[in-house]
């Protein structure tokens, strides 16, 4: 390759890479927000157990939204400008969802018992309220920003919708995490959860076509829509898969970590439709990733970067998951 097909290149490199990083952001961050969002229904004693169940994680599950919220100001500066600047409020809200997460976090662990429900109730509010948000996000981007009353509908059907697909995850983390009765509660938890959530995908699917023009040429022509229907066929599967496993008998024992494994790949399903349908834009019709990319040579000083960080950031995930693997024991503050 040589050195302009090289320039050329780096833009799409970086759109991986901050794909990716969102793509992991949001399967490891999502269950945390699940089992947050799940806390009204459990008792004090389980409420410490799936506290414990996420804490050595859901700390350092945001450092991908950050990588990939950086990766977004500093390679492509014009479209950060585009995407923040419509997206203001429901980034703060995030913010503050996420902030009142971590405080009540770590002050449920030294408040009193009297304040400790308190602290509870506000763990499930920064959740719900980051999880939202971040539907609401998803929404408008997808549908490139634009205005009318469909728009607002649109993204508020995700914004209900992403939140019962955390809950879900949220569900199958303590799956495969827990044992007893606290693992039988997630297994109806997430019996619960599935109906809703794959009626929203179902619903979304068909929308978005309706929504965006560029999504709707992409999937809905030949001979491209008959390979494309391999990610509707497997997702449809794996979702079907998930219901089924939820009524064995295994899912309690030797096979707890197949749900949330087949979820993962429903995330990974759709992330792969949502890259196909965008590309080459950072913005669904108004910028491309080489109209929204800083120069060549700023991109090879922060590959430099990405370089030493990315592996750092991936070694420090996959050894906190080695280390803290397995299923939990009695939650223990001293």
């Amino acid at each position: 390759m040589n050195w302009m097909d090289f320039d050329r290149a780096l833009p799409v490199i970086f759109m991986i890479l901050m794909g990716v990083s969102m793509l992991i952001y949001v399967v490891s961050d999502g269950y945390d927000l699940g089992v947050g969002m799940l806390m009204h229904r459990a008792t004090d004693a389980e409420k410490d157990m799936m506290i414990a169940s996420i804490g050595p994680f859901w700390d350092a599950n945001e450092t991908w939204l950050v990588l990939g919220v950086g990766i977004l100001l500093i390679a492509f500066p014009k479209a950060h400008g585009l995407v923040l600047g419509e997206l203001y409020m429901p980034v703060a809200l995030m913010l503050v969802g996420l902030t009142l997460r971590g405080v009540a976090f770590d002050f449920r662990v030294k408040a009193r018992d009297s304040h400790k429900t308190t602290w509870d109730r506000l763990f499930f509010a920064g959740s719900t309220l980051a999880a939202v948000s971040q539907g609401w996000m998803l929404g408008r981007y997808v549908s490139g920003f634009g205005t009318g009353w469909n728009y607002p509908l649109f993204a508020a059907a995700i914004a209900v919708a992403l939140p019962m697909a955390y809950v879900m995850m949220g569900a199958t983390w303590l799956i495969l995490k827990t044992e007893g009765e606290l693992q039988q509660r997630a297994v109806e938890w997430a019996k619960i959860a599935w109906l809703p959530m794959v009626i929203g995908l179902v619903l979304i699917s068909m929308a978005t076509p309706w929504i965006s023009e560029t999504v709707r040429e992409r999937w809905f022509s030949l001979p491209e829509i008959i390979a494309l229907m391999a990610i509707p066929l497997m997702t449809g599967v794996s979702l079907l898969a998930v219901r089924g496993l939820l009524d064995a008998r295994a899912v309690r024992g030797p096979l707890c970590w197949l749900p949330f494994l087949l979820l993962i790949l429903v995330f990974l399903l759709g992330f792969l439709g949502l890259a196909y349908s965008i590309y080459p834009y950072v913005v669904i019709g108004q910028l491309t990733i080489w109209q929204a990319a800083s120069s060549p040579a700023a991109l090879k000083v922060i590959l430099i970067g990405v370089c030493i960080s990315v592996p750092a950031i991936a070694a420090y995930t996959i050894y906190s998951y080695r280390v803290f693997g397995g299923k939990l024991t009695k939650l223990s503050y001293a």
